[in-house]
């Protein structure tokens, strides 16, 4: 069973995310408030893997590679490019695994190396709604 283990923004792009009780996922848009949400875009949201995080450092707070979802048990293996992802009634279209980092990435000179480019999943939200930690996760598809 996968499941959200943490919801997380910021309102500057290249910084640590911050946790939140809850946040809200708006439609074409992406998590409200949050630095990366834009229309239109293909990654308006983000999210790792906490076992991936577990394994590059024991230490660091949820969102600390600017992931807007940190979950548990979500195996990559089984997530590709337009994989469908449910959270309660938010809907999400996976439109890419891993993402280039630019040199100048803030959160690499904070820690020394990222695991984004390779780990991150990135996706358009198809249907908004609530997430919270504690939401299970469904793959449809």
């Amino acid at each position: 069973m996968s499941v959200v283990m943490s919801v997380n923004i910021s309102k500057t792009k290249g910084i640590p995310k911050e946790p939140l009780e809850k946040v809200i996922a708006i439609k074409n848009y992406g998590l409200f408030g949050d630095a990366h949400a834009c229309k239109n875009s293909n990654r308006q949201i983000s999210i790792l893997d906490f076992d991936k995080i577990l394994a590059f450092n024991q230490d660091l707070p949820f969102g600390s590679f600017a992931e807007n979802l940190t979950v548990k048990g979500l195996n990559s293996k089984f997530i590709f490019v337009d994989s469908i992802i449910k959270i309660g009634n938010t809907i999400i279209k996976v439109t890419q695994i891993g993402k280039t980092c630019h040199d100048a990435c803030n959160i690499k000179k904070l820690l020394g190396s990222c695991i984004m480019p390779k780990e991150g999943i990135f996706g358009v939200i198809l249907k908004g709604g609530l997430i919270k930690p504690n939401m299970i996760i469904e793959v449809i598809k």
